[in-house]
């Protein structure tokens, strides 16, 4: 293939040319130096792997404060254009404009492509300071809908002439009168849809298939939020058993069978389902499940959860395997193919330009991105490199600090590491 061609999507699966064209954005903040240190290990993961027959061509696009500085704009169109094109891109952290126009240029980006899918894994590496007795049983991997919710961004300002009409309207169409204090209440409106519910499950459940995963839980809020949160349950049970029924065993079935035939039963058939290698279904509030990541995380395999659950889900999650500075994540839209991969931390402007900080989650979120592009073995030397670092002790100041006789490096050092480590293995 040719130098330089688009990654392109063809009867529903990804075409990759030996010489892709990958945009990326450096972010901002400590943006730059993560990025710089990312791109040196990715180049020479690809190069040990395959030896000259396959390279990255890196295109970089503007989105944040270098391309406001530059362009006038957060986010300039062409940038928009060059993913939607190309399909496939990576991002470091952005920062948050202040004033007028985005809300978040992370959720524009998402909203603009439609990237439904907020995929968080979640695992932990040997070595890395953890606050759990064992962090080891820490292995999920998170689906969080990405475009409804609070994502959708419908809310109006406390006393504005849109929450006054609203509340109003409410009240005299609708007979609400559990509005508390309707004349200095902000308002906000969370939509949750059939079609996003079930586009977002049926993700999860095929990467569960795929990956040889155990079950799939839905978490929600649903026996207080019955129609939204409580109609992504539903509609996600629906699903499963209408487009999975040879392949999975849902606990609403069990639950149906233990009400007509008893738990014995029921206990019978799952335990069947189990034997057979059937992927369970099953749900959690929202508020148990936060409980139970911490005193029972091996229970737990794949999540699928609306938008605002994920974003605690994620985060805590991460906290428990050693913080977000070692999280990956990646949004995407696997009808178009369109994926961009991202640091899931902050722009940390306080540490920018001092070379201190991690880049382990820009590097993690390229093992997502190598994964979804069929690269696998550019995949495993970076996550193999980074896992001999860690039990190495040869770490940055996030991990320094927190460990006994570290041999504590800069960000750019660190990258120069696994470089070393991916050439020696």
């Amino acid at each position: 293939m040719k130098h330089g061609e688009k990654v392109v999507l063809e009867k529903g699966k990804l075409v990759v040319p030996d010489y892709p064209v990958i945009p990326f954005i450096e972010g901002d903040g400590i943006g730059p130096e993560i990025w710089q240190a990312a791109k040196n290990v990715f180049d020479a993961a690809i190069a040990k792997a395959y030896e000259g027959t396959r390279k990255v061509m890196w295109q970089e696009v503007l989105a944040g404060e270098k391309a406001f500085n530059e362009t006038g704009n957060w986010l300039p169109n062409e940038t928009l254009e060059m993913i939607k094109t190309h399909l496939v891109a990576i991002k470091g952290p952005l920062t948050t404009p202040i004033g007028g126009g985005f809300r978040s240029l992370n959720v524009a980006l998402r909203q603009e492509l439609d990237l439904y899918i907020c995929y968080r894994p979640v695992r932990y590496f040997d070595g890395v300071p953890s606050p759990l007795k064992h962090p080891e049983k820490t292995n999920m991997m998170i689906f969080r809908e990405n475009t409804e919710d609070i994502y959708a961004g419908i809310e109006f300002s406390a006393k504005s002439p849109e929450a006054v009409k609203l509340i109003s309207y409410l009240k005299t169409e609708f007979g609400v009168n559990k509005i508390r204090f309707p004349e200095s209440s902000a308002i906000g409106i969370k939509p949750v849809s059939k079609e996003g519910t079930e586009r977002l499950v049926r993700g999860a459940i095929e990467h569960a298939l795929k990956n040889n995963r155990k079950s799939v839980t839905l978490v929600h809020k649903g026996n207080i939020m019955k129609f939204t949160e409580g109609g992504f349950k539903n509609w996600g049970y629906a699903l499963a058993e209408s487009e999975f029924a040879e392949k999975v065993f849902t606990w609403k079935t069990y639950l149906d069978i233990k009400e007509k035939a008893g738990k014995v039963a029921a206990d019978q058939k799952l335990e069947e389902a189990k034997a057979a290698g059937k992927l369970i279904i099953k749900d959690r509030i929202a508020d148990i499940f936060l409980q139970e990541i911490l005193l029972h995380p091996e229970n737990y395999d794949v999540i699928a959860t609306l938008n605002l659950n994920g974003d605690y889900i994620s985060d805590a999650l991460a906290a428990q395997v050693g913080g977000i500075g070692i999280a990956p994540g990646a949004n995407l839209n696997l009808e178009t193919g369109h994926g961009i991969f991202e640091a899931t931390h902050g722009t940390a402007p306080e540490f920018a330009g001092l070379n201190q900080l991690n880049p382990s989650s820009l590097l993690l979120s390229g093992v997502l991105m190598f994964d979804y592009l069929g690269w696998s073995e550019v995949s495993e030397l970076i996550t193999k490199s980074i896992e001999e670092a860690l039990v190495n002790k040869t770490v940055t100041k996030d991990f320094a600090d927190q460990m006994e006789g570290a041999n504590l490096l800069s960000c750019s050092d660190f990258g120069e590491e696994l470089v070393r480590l991916i050439k020696k293995n």
